[in-house]
């Protein structure tokens, strides 16, 4: 475990190796994701299929994702994140190589479905890594950490048409193999060796029944909720759900997920937050183009370029989260956040039922991206400070499943409710009525994210609760 230095400012280098070798692995597969989500259509006429059908491609990732996530924690524990590390990139990498040699589009989303199933392991991995090495600065670190994952969603259109435009589709997926090659040898060098701390822990396999076909079944209906069949998978997923929460709660800690951790006061505060502010980042996502392409007329690729400053306003705000954290504390960095996002959006209210204004739209999307920006790494900081050392792997991958969660939940309930008023709409007044309404509804649900990130304490270092239940800070910090 690297040793962290006692100067404020300067970091072990070794730190910034280890979150280098783990933010890698997070901008490639945001990178992937963002360029096969925009290169469908090419994709579609490539291999002779229908968009419907090539869909596959970006959601069979998605929902392989999602199966196997819950398995994170306990894998961790097994064997190690290295080398899980390790075994996940490196198939994340033969199956990239493996989509770039596919013949159809069934063979294509095949691939993608085993991409998906190693990069459902590598997103809670390479958080808990930056946990570990960061420490007490895990603020700091995870702030700087963002800005690269952010520019995936911005190249990857840019890499994606350049590509399309020059060389195969294939290429789309075969420029993931020298990055993946450089990550594995880092990986390598720079992680340490965490086989010491593994212990043997029973697979919950009920569990695992229940928990990573409901979190599938969930995400698919929520994304096909208009559909009888989406909204069967929903109902279906909200039983096994229901179920496994409900056997969890009679195992303890020996259930695939821990539920008792989210008795503590400050883990539950800081997994509500994030629930919160993934899902309304995700609803606005949602919203706001749809109200800009709809009701304002604009086509999607002006759309996309009106939105921008929202990703202008995270990646300014990113870098300072750190320093704002330790000067200020957990609960005013994400509280005031999670207020500005707020102030933020109720501009869209008014946008909604007095027409567009270009610079108040500007200028509410940059704040909004700033207010959002600031709520979850704080909040994370502290779910992990609650914990105990040895239940880092488990407190990390139930925090990815809360996230992934919120997102669906919060775009599906804004979604159902925009097109109920849509439905009522027999005039452009109703229909400016319509995305009020919406918005009003996406201010409400700001409002209870600030009231939950008042909850979160107010510092790692002066929070009671922290010092009394959870020293995996203390211990990490004194290695």
């Amino acid at each position: 475990m690297p040793k962290i230095s006692s100067d404020t400012v300067r970091l072990d280098p070794l730190v910034w190796k280890i979150t280098a070798v783990a933010v890698l692995g997070s901008f490639l597969a945001q990178l992937d994701a963002t360029i096969v989500n925009v290169s469908l259509s090419s994709l579609a006429v490539d291999l002779h299929s229908s968009l419907t059908a090539i869909q596959w491609v970006t959601s069979g990732y998605l929902l392989a994702l999602a199966l196997m996530l819950p398995l994170n924690g306990w894998l961790v524990e097994r064997i190690g994140a290295k080398s899980l590390y390790l075994w996940c990139f490196s198939a994340f990498t033969l199956s990239s190589a493996l989509c770039g040699l596919a013949w159809s589009a069934n063979s294509l989303i095949a691939f993608r479905i085993l991409q998906g199933m190693s990069g459902g392991l590598m997103a809670p991995l390479t958080q808990m890594m930056m946990v570990r090495a960061a420490g007490k600065h895990v603020a700091r670190v995870m702030g700087y950490a963002a800005v690269p994952i952010l520019l995936g969603p911005i190249l990857g259109p840019v890499i994606a048409g350049a590509i399309l435009q020059h060389a195969s589709w294939r290429w789309l997926f075969l420029v993931n193999l020298p990055v993946g090659v450089l990550a594995i040898i880092l990986a390598v060098l720079f992680l340490p060796n965490d086989r010491e701390e593994t212990r043997s822990r029973e697979l919950d396999l009920a569990g695992f029944a229940l928990l990573s076909p409901g979190l599938v079944l969930f995400l698919y209906g929520s994304d096909h909720l208009v559909e009888r069949i989406g909204l069967t998978a929903l109902l279906v997923s909200i039983v096994l759900l229901a179920a496994f929460f409900r056997m969890a709660i009679r195992k303890g800690d020996k259930a695939l997920i821990d539920l008792q951790l989210f008795k503590r006061k400050t883990f539950s505060a800081a997994a509500t937050a994030q629930f919160m502010s993934n899902g309304i980042s995700f609803a606005g996502q949602m919203l706001i183009p749809i109200y800009l392409i709809r009701a304002c007329g604009k086509s999607p690729s002006a759309t996309g370029w009106l939105l921008a400053p929202l990703g202008v306003g995270m990646i300014c705000s990113y870098p300072w989260i750190g320093a704002l954290t330790q000067r200020f504390g957990i609960r005013k960095v994400s509280a005031g956040g999670a207020f500005l996002a707020f102030a933020a959006t109720l501009p869209f209210i008014w946008l909604a039922s007095h027409g567009l204004v270009l610079t108040v739209l500007a200028c509410a999307l940059f704040v909004r991206g700033m207010g959002l920006s600031t709520v979850g790494i704080p909040s994370i900081s502290a779910a992990y400070a609650s914990v105990r050392k040895q239940d880092l792997p488990m407190a990390t991958t139930s925090l990815n499943i809360v996230q992934r969660l919120g997102g669906p939940t919060l775009t599906t309930l804004c979604a159902t409710f925009l097109g109920w008023r849509l439905g009522m709409a027999k005039s452009s007044a109703s229909l400016s009525s319509a995305f009020t309404a919406a918005f009003v509804l996406l201010c409400g649900l700001h409002a209870f994210l600030f009231a939950a990130a008042l909850r979160l304490p107010l510092s790692l270092d002066k929070a009671t609760e922290l010092a009394e239940e959870s020293p995996a800070l203390l211990e990490m910090m004194s290695e």
